[in-house]
């Protein structure tokens, strides 16, 4: 990658390893398994596969929501996918999810497993098989569906583009991290918005739609993501600020987001989920404590 501004691109693009960046050991130009791995499975219906990002926090804050409302069937194991170390090309996981992404479940509640990857589709699915936090009502449906696919289709511009160029990228490039900063902030200020008719996202409900938004955006806002709070003037956004607060006093939010995380203070680190008592007693803090 070149900051210059006399780069021009080639004829034909070849791949160049050493340039990726911070991620260069990951970042390949094809797909598919690099080794032959087999995935775990532990005893629950649902099997996770995942790492504490955004994205994975969507799915196990659903989890412990399911839990918390008393769906039973919703007991997991959520086991760490390392994507630093490259367990996303590990055969049994591209078995699981062909695009080598996490978060990846399998339900093996039934006669027959079933695989879903992508978060929004993971969301939709468990929504549909609790009959939770997604409306039946058509209007309210197509509001909540609206918004979780607004998420999937703006986060990328948040975290690919503004978070990579702003915090990870080898060259600091002043168009790159202007253009994308613009847009995050305009994806701020439709949230504000709606968010100040609103009190969800969907409506007057907490919906797949908060649960989706709320790792990256929430976030975001509230200072956990990129170091970027200050240069993007997060306390701006009022509205986004009283909903992300509102979603994170919900004890399963606090415990989702705990699960498979590996960065910031051990005591909120479960790195593998198998037992509700985990949070008790497996928590980095914890087990370095009883070593």
């Amino acid at each position: 990658m070149s900051g210059s501004p006399d780069y021009v691109p080639p004829k034909v693009w070849t791949w160049n390893k050493a340039n990726g960046g911070q991620f260069a050991s990951i970042n390949r130009p094809i797909a598919g398994p690099t080794h032959e791995k087999e995935l775990p499975i532990g005893r629950h219906p649902l099997q996770l596969y995942s790492l504490g990002t955004p994205n994975g926090q969507k799915v196990t804050i659903m989890l412990e929501e399911l839990l918390a409302l008393g769906h039973s069937g919703a007991e997991y194991d959520a086991w760490l996918i390392r994507i630093g170390d490259g367990d996303q090309f590990g055969s049994g996981f591209v078995a699981v999810n062909p695009n080598s992404k996490i978060p990846a479940l399998m339900d093996r509640s039934g006669e027959k497993p079933i695989r879903v990857f992508e978060s929004g589709a993971i969301l939709t699915y468990l929504a549909e098989k609790f009959g939770a936090f997604l409306p039946t009502e058509p209007a309210a449906r197509a509001e909540c569906l609206s918004w979780l696919f607004w998420q999937m289709g703006s986060a990328p511009y948040l975290g690919g583009g503004f978070g990579h160029f702003y915090a990870y990228a080898p060259t600091k490039i002043e168009y790159a991290i202007d253009r994308f900063a613009m847009e995050v902030k305009r994806q701020l200020d439709v949230l504000d918005r709606r968010l100040a008719e609103s009190e969800y996202l969907a409506g007057s409900d907490y919906t797949i739609a908060d649960i989706a938004v709320w790792p990256w955006y929430g976030g975001l806002v509230k200072g956990w993501t990129y170091g970027a709070a200050e240069f993007l003037q997060v306390e701006d956004y009022k509205n986004v600020q009283r909903w992300a607060d509102a979603i994170f006093s919900r004890p399963a939010v606090q415990r989702g987001r705990m699960v498979n995380r590996t960065s910031g203070e051990p005591a909120n680190q479960l790195h593998e989920r198998h037992d509700a008592s985990d949070f008790e007693t497996k928590t980095q803090d914890k087990l370095a404590a009883a070593e």
